[in-house]
């Protein structure tokens, strides 16, 4: 009677003990005598139990959540002028991340609370194991912004900074005594520090190269590719190779986030394939990471959908199951290590 027994050794090696294993795949003649029964519970225990197989988390790197309107005319009054035109309270995130399947993610601080961090600093304490906190630099001139920076890391728990360099004082970049010292600070306290390079890498390329060169200790995160579209003509070309040559800085990592704003193309933003598959060959996957745009997203395609487009890219290239895990999840669970640990499904 022939009877297969990849999975069976342990049942096998007790039936017939002088048994010898000879290759990864075993065809055993076993006589009548030595036959036996497996039952269903014996079964079970040799098939690997799917509910306790370790998984990778999905963690969305870049998203926003600001006050409701109540919360808002209750305790966190919205900056003037920045009054938010979509819905981007916690518990409508929340829901968006259970539909999609996303265990957790960075919240940045949103412009709509400029640097009143409180309702974000509210929800990082409320769901401390979800979230973590990307807070807002202050590039004030009299120097303020450093003592907040320090607090809010230090006392407040956030994990990362970002520098928005339209918040700079007018004629100044972020290369000034201010920015360094924030961002020489960043790096002293171990976290990333994000540039929002909203209307072009070309405008701040220099600043950033500068920054990264001095200070080698501070990690950086490109937020939505540094704003570069897949290249059309040559001078887009030319900013996208410089993209790709800061690769050179072991601690500049991208975003691959906000998709709908750096796509010529509608969901699922298909002609970013190239772009992406460039930037692992240059960056490697444990350097890129998946971010939403939460909730700019949801009018746009829809949180669970961009997601999902990262898969549809992916799969034109095609990418491994091994890099578009770094990039759904595991790039930014190195970065901010002690925060999504591992768990089972």
């Amino acid at each position: 009677m022939g009877v297969r027994v990849e999975s069976l050794k342990p049942l096998i090696a007790t039936a017939v003990p002088c048994f010898r294993w000879n290759s990864p795949k075993f065809f055993v003649s076993i006589p009548k005598h030595r036959r036996f029964r497996i039952s269903a519970a014996q079964m079970a225990t040799m098939e690997p139990d799917k509910k306790t197989l370790p998984r990778t988390k999905i963690i969305d790197s870049h998203l926003h959540v600001w006050a409701s309107p109540q919360e808002a005319a209750d305790k966190y009054p919205y900056f003037a002028g920045q009054e938010p035109t979509l819905p981007g309270h916690v518990d409508f995130l929340l829901e968006c991340m259970g539909e999609a399947g996303v265990d957790g993610a960075l919240i940045v601080q949103p412009i709509n609370h400029k640097f009143d961090h409180s309702l974000v600093t509210s929800v990082l304490k409320k769901y401390a194991s979800k979230f973590v906190g990307c807070c807002l630099a202050n590039p004030a001139e009299d120097g303020s912004g450093i003592k907040q920076l320090e607090h809010l890391i230090l006392k407040d728990g956030y994990r990362a900074v970002r520098f928005n360099p339209y918040l700079w004082p007018s004629g100044q970049q972020m290369t000034n005594e201010i920015g360094k010292a924030m961002f020489s600070k960043a790096g002293e306290l171990g976290v990333p520090v994000g540039f929002m390079c909203m209307k072009g890498l070309n405008l701040h390329l220099s600043e950033i190269e500068k920054l990264c060169t001095e200070f080698p200790a501070t990690v950086v995160l490109l937020d939505h590719f540094a704003f570069c579209k897949p290249p059309i003509n040559e001078e887009e070309n030319l900013v996208f190779s410089e993209l790709l040559k800061l690769s050179r800085f072991p601690q500049v990592y991208i975003k691959f986030s906000a998709l709908f704003r750096v796509s010529r193309k509608p969901f699922p933003y298909e002609d970013l394939s190239q772009v992406l598959s460039q930037v692992v060959s240059s960056f490697g996957a444990n350097r890129v990471m998946w971010g939403s745009d939460f909730p700019f997203v949801v009018s746009e395609c829809g949180y669970k959908e961009a997601k999902e487009a990262v898969s549809i890219i992916a799969n034109q290239l095609p990418l491994a199951s091994s890099e578009l895990e770094w990039i759904m999840g595991k790039t930014v669970m190195q970065l901010f290590r002690g925060h999504w640990l591992s768990e089972t499904i």
